[in-house]
């Protein structure tokens, strides 16, 4: 039986990180741990912040092809979104997701010029439950 949507909801919104993946100019992936992202719309949208100077934004920039996976350690399961990720640097999407303590981060707040949004819009789903494998469009 595949993972319901509520079981991989559960998942996302539990796990401690999210691990993100971009590719880089000779083609090859760069996946890195990243802090669970600010905001979700389903399984569809998710929200992340980081440097607008990282090497992540200007590849992200070149090849907007990204993946994003979750894991529950504890009952071996995994969730893998393929699809593309966009780089937000307008006020509204900034403001969106600023926390308080963001500072630590970017400095001169929520206009930081070093500061953007990731915005991840996904495609496609791969689950890993129950010792099975599962496809979802979505």
């Amino acid at each position: 039986m595949p993972m319901s949507e509520k079981a991989m909801e559960n998942v996302i919104d539990q796990a401690p990180v999210a691990i993100i993946s971009s590719v880089d100019s000779d083609g090859f992936p760069n996946t890195k741990a990243m802090l669970p992202p600010r905001k979700r719309n389903g399984l569809k949208e998710f929200y992340f912040t980081t440097n607008t100077s990282s090497m992540r934004v200007r590849q992200y920039r070149d090849n907007n092809k990204a993946c994003i996976y979750f894991y529950n350690k504890r009952y071996y399961q995994g969730i893998m979104i393929v699809g593309y990720m966009e780089v937000l640097e307008d006020q509204k999407s900034k403001d969106m997701i600023w926390k308080d303590g963001d500072e630590l981060y970017y400095p001169k707040g929520v206009t930081d010029p070093d500061y953007c949004v990731l915005k991840f819009i996904g495609h496609k789903i791969r689950t890993y439950h129950n010792f099975k494998k599962d496809d979802i469009l979505i």
